[in-house]
């Protein structure tokens, strides 16, 4: 049994994934480091209701940030992101 809480995230929100999501039907998931495909395939398809034609994976690594107040470079986390493509028709309401 797929437990989703253990897989997905959240959902990615940007001008980006925005625009993917309205004229191509791609969402984009942050999802845990330990996630494949398949799992992330099936908790999309039990949590939403839709049809997952296909998934694509990203390990993002993190981006340096600077203390202003040391000046050492600092990294953020990295995590995993994946695309998620919807087939033909359906669609995910985002809040």
């Amino acid at each position: 049994m797929i437990q989703a809480d253990k897989i997905l995230k959240s959902i990615r929100l940007t001008e980006k994934s925005n625009l993917q999501s309205a004229e191509i039907g791609q969402y984009t998931f942050e999802v845990f480091k330990d996630a494949n495909k398949h799992s992330i395939k099936a908790a999309v398809e039990k949590v939403f209701d839709v049809s997952v034609r296909r998934v694509n994976i990203i390990n993002q690594s993190g981006k340096p940030s600077r203390n202003r107040k040391t000046g050492r470079t600092n990294y953020k986390a990295d995590f995993k992101k994946a695309i998620v493509t919807l087939k033909t028709g359906d669609t995910i309401e985002v809040v």
